[in-house]
């Protein structure tokens, strides 16, 4: 993160222009709006700009800006002049100063950004790039302003008067998180938008009346194969009201970022050989938290019932009576296939798919091998990275041919997807000489002779 977002109150609070144009006017219009006092410094302003301060009792100082100009009584200082010069004298003179400045359209000489702004006062939403695209900027406002009613304003002044008596009510920071949570969710928010104060009130009352402590639940994600894009809208929900999260090794940062910012996180990875917390550890954690009241996300790489022990977890969760859901994700193998461009069944190549497991809980590759020996069926391996020369020798000693195709994807749908492509005869001599690492997928079958024609983000990736 670049820049720290603060949100500042300027109400009666002496802001200075330099600048009299058509720049000085939009800025100051927004001080205006957000209570400030404004004063402009410039040979000659805009008249629109003179009768604005006049209005709100701002000085015009009709000279240039000097360097021996006093700025001790601003709060902040803008800079909004054509001359690159000025605007680097306006930002040193701030900056011995310690107030904050902005030179419009002049990144370098700035210590505060001005955000494109979605206005619901009392709620504003602000959108920055650091200077570095106010264009692009601009552009998702506009799309945001689409998404956020025009009187959600009207709600959170609603909340900000019910505030001390929900916060008398409940003590702990904690559970009122959850009540509002729950209560934007409930009809006091559409009596708010229909302006009827009086069932608002009424219902509030009632929330408050009714208010119990929560009871704790566990909710098992599905957070996809990396790609943040690919998450479920019930997962990222879910991921944002949770009070704790408890994470694999196959959880992108990507997606992690997504997760509420103050829920506390604990990262219980399993690498092969080296399980950082044993799954009874982590059936125990999930157990422990829920019962504490917490609302517990296990978010799991790919989907959490295919090979990804969620059917354990959710036993152990059974068994000590505590309420869970089950939120699917998009499994590694239809995840990766797509990103590399492999149909897993194909009318003229598979009438069939069969996902394994590449180590068993053994650790061995141990399958049923003559059932895997079928030309027009796809075979997918869940982590058989390892076994992946042992797996290529037993299929073909089972009397699978040699030259079958394979594809073995890494980290796929991920920025840092490879694809090496071979057959069983040559697939692992190809893979070792690349220094591939984990996570990986396998895909045995004819449609991996699609992935030539069919390689869309390889294209897309090379076009960007």
């Amino acid at each position: 993160m670049d820049i720290f977002p603060i949100s500042l109150k300027l109400q009666q609070q002496r802001c200075l222009i330099v600048g009299g144009g058509k720049v000085a006017y939009r800025k100051a219009q927004l001080l205006v709006k957000a209570g400030a006092i404004v004063d402009v410094i410039a040979p000659e302003i805009e008249l629109a700009l003179q009768q604005l301060l006049e209005q709100h009792d701002g000085n015009i100082i009709l000279e240039k800006f000097q360097h021996n100009t006093s700025l001790n009584h601003y709060r902040l200082v803008i800079a909004a002049t054509n001359d690159s010069a000025v605007n680097q004298q306006i930002f040193q003179l701030c900056e011995q100063q310690n107030i904050l400045v902005n030179s419009v359209d002049d990144p370098p000489h700035c210590r505060f950004m001005v955000p494109a702004i979605i206005d619901r006062s009392p709620l504003v939403i602000s959108v920055a790039s650091n200077g570095t695209s106010p264009v692009l900027s601009r552009q998702l406002r506009t799309q945001i302003e689409q998404l956020i009613p025009h009187n959600l304003g009207k709600l959170a002044e609603f909340s900000g008067q019910w505030r001390s008596r929900v916060k008398e009510k409940i003590p702990s920071p904690e559970q009122r998180r959850i009540f509002w949570e729950n209560l934007y969710q409930s009809p006091v928010k559409e009596a708010v938008f229909n302006n009827d104060r009086a069932t608002a009130e009424s219902l509030m009352q009632q929330a408050l009346q009714d208010w119990q402590t929560p009871k704790g639940e566990v909710y098992l994600v599905g957070a996809g194969p990396g790609d943040p894009e690919l998450l479920t809208l019930k997962a990222l929900r879910l991921m944002q009201q949770a009070d704790v999260v408890i994470y694999d090794r196959l959880v992108s940062s990507a997606i992690l970022d997504l997760c509420r910012r103050d829920a506390e996180k604990i990262y219980v990875g399993k690498a092969r050989a080296n399980h950082s917390v044993p799954q009874q550890d982590i059936n125990q954690l999930l157990v422990k938290y829920a019962q504490a009241g917490e609302r517990v996300c296990r978010l799991k790489g790919g989907d959490p019932f295919i090979f990804g022990r969620g059917g354990e977890e959710i036993q152990q969760l059974a068994d000590a009576n505590i309420p869970f859901q089950v939120v699917p994700g998009i499994t590694a193998a239809s995840g990766c296939a797509a990103y590399a461009g492999i149909p897993l069944t194909h009318r003229d190549y598979a009438q069939s798919v069969r996902f394994l497991t590449g180590h068993l809980k053994d650790g061995s590759p141990e399958l049923p091998w003559s059932e895997l020996v079928y030309e027009n069926q796809t075979l997918v391996l869940y982590m058989g990275l390892v076994g992946l020369e042992s797996i290529c020798q037993k299929l073909m000693a089972h009397g699978q041919r040699a030259n079958m195709p394979v594809a073995l994807i890494s980290k796929g749908t991920t920025p840092e997807q490879q694809v090496i492509v071979g057959t069983l005869a040559d697939i692992y001599q190809k893979v070792q000489s690349q220094h591939i690492s984990a996570p990986t997928l396998t895909i045995i079958g004819e449609v991996v002779k699609l992935r030539e024609q069919l390689q869309w983000q390889d294209t897309l990736a090379t076009s960007n």
